[in-house]
């Protein structure tokens, strides 16, 4: 009865680690937020323990079941696409759910995107927040007022097509000459990380349209 968070790689498979692939082969049940994209990774380490699918748009009606499946003994490990299960991906609900209910939750140290990404921006990095993802729409206006005023090292994921219009966003609210770091394609071939002014950052990207998970590090406000 416990439910394993365990970390998968972000790019590179050597990122894997043997414990993890350890836990994977023995669990009853492994929990896949893309049951096709994990298959290519199982099967890279030989793991062919039985895969559910448990993702941001079923792990609502599924928790329950897993919780009493888990209840009755079984083990599970949940596994996202890229790396730490719950941070900006699902995990977060089930988690609460077994805590709720006493059942051992056991996460593994393992890849997580932002941590190289501040790590090699040079930014302070003794204090800093998490941001995730930005509203789309609703309420992304008042979260950039709000951290426009935010003196710690700020984190952000961002998609490639939406890139350029956060870093416009980031020039109107934090100004064209808050320091940002830009890291995308970590850990694989085309790995890079373009730092400097907002403006100078934004005028690298609309000459060269970014491709690849980005991760976008923001000065503090000084």
């Amino acid at each position: 009865m416990k439910l394993f968070l365990v970390p998968t790689p972000i790019g590179n498979l050597e990122d894997m680690t043997f414990r993890a692939i350890k836990v994977l082969k023995e669990v009853d049940t492994i929990l896949a937020e893309d049951t096709r994209t994990s298959g290519k990774l199982l099967k890279h380490f030989e793991i062919d323990t039985p895969m559910m699918s448990h993702h941001m748009h079923n792990e609502h009606k599924t928790v329950d079941a897993i919780v009493r499946r888990l209840q009755s003994g079984e083990t599970f490990a949940l596994i996202s696409d890229a790396g730490t299960p719950a941070i900006s991906d699902p995990g977060f609900l089930l988690t609460r759910a077994c805590v709720q209910n006493k059942i051992d939750v056991e996460c593994l140290p393992g890849a997580t995107a932002f941590v190289p990404a501040l790590v090699n921006s040079g930014f302070p990095n003794d204090k800093f927040v998490f941001e995730g993802f930005l509203p789309v729409k609703k309420g992304r206006q008042t979260r950039l007022k709000f951290l426009a005023e935010e003196t710690r090292t700020m984190i952000f994921y961002e998609s490639p097509h939406k890139l350029l219009k956060t870093l416009s966003h980031f020039a109107e609210y934090f100004g064209e000459d808050r320091l940002v770091s830009v890291s995308r394609e970590l850990t694989k071939m085309f790995e890079e990380t373009v730092r400097g002014r907002v403006k100078e950052v934004l005028d690298y990207y609309t000459n060269k349209p970014p491709k690849g998970e980005i991760v976008i590090i923001v000065e503090g406000k000084k």
